[in-house]
């Protein structure tokens, strides 16, 4: 596999929320974005990466890997919220979750929140995951159009994180692979500010390798206002 991946505090922001963390030898990786006061988020996003990549990371042929991976966020969120609960500075923390696994010709995505996967295949951009939000929510409820949502001022609020309550669930899709297909991990902070159409032709960029496509991304989307911390993982199938 080629991985790549970056994160950018934006060009707004003070300090960076989101966290990531990429273990090519056992095909996870993990992207997560912060919420709370004061330093609360950074130390939410953190906490649950180190979390998973302590399971993930070290259970390299598990009998059944979607409940390990399951076993795994739920483990994180208790760690989180338990963190929070401690300490009154860091109440009501949180922070979302997205999630890789590949494993031989297949791949396992798990998130919370509304943190993305994409799959670029044969030219083509195709969401994975379906955001864990209020106007995404209504988008599919048929009570929002796609356009109206992205202008909402709700457009924020998200109804699943880890760590604000004491127990959560994560959804996780089970896939086929296909040789060069690409995976696109990211906080909001790259797909409020790029449009998934840019996106897909930022990704089409044959020539470029993984690590300068992950720097394309984050540079453009400073660029359109960079209003968010960014972060971005890239996988590529061989």
């Amino acid at each position: 596999m080629q991985v790549a991946g970056l994160t950018d505090v934006g060009r707004v922001r003070s300090a960076n929320e989101d966290a990531y963390g990429l273990c090519p030898e056992a095909g996870f990786f993990v992207v997560c974005d912060g919420m709370g006061g004061a330093a609360a988020g950074e130390v939410a996003s953190h906490t649950a990466v180190d979390a998973v990549m302590e399971g993930l990371c070290n259970t390299h042929s598990p009998e059944n890997l979607r409940q390990t991976i399951e076993s795994n966020i739920i483990a994180a969120n208790q760690r989180v919220f338990a963190h929070a609960e401690r300490e009154a500075s860091l109440h009501g923390m949180g922070t979302t979750l997205v999630a890789l696994l590949v494993r031989d010709s297949r791949v396992w995505i798990a998130h919370v929140g509304d943190s993305r996967c994409y799959r670029f295949r044969a030219g083509a951009l195709e969401r994975m995951t379906q955001d864990h939000s209020l106007v995404d929510e209504q988008v599919r409820l048929g009570q929002m159009t796609p356009a109206e949502a992205e202008m909402s001022p709700f457009r924020n609020v998200i109804t699943r994180a880890i760590g604000t309550r004491e127990t959560v669930m994560p959804d996780i899709e089970e896939r086929a692979t296909e040789s060069d297909d690409l995976f696109l991990l990211c906080s909001d902070g790259l797909t409020k500010e790029l449009s998934e159409a840019r996106i897909a032709k930022i990704l089409g960029e044959n020539s470029a390798d993984v690590q300068t496509l992950c720097e394309r991304l984050i540079e453009e989307a400073n660029a359109a206002g960079g209003s968010d911390n960014i972060t971005a993982i890239l996988v590529k199938i061989p």
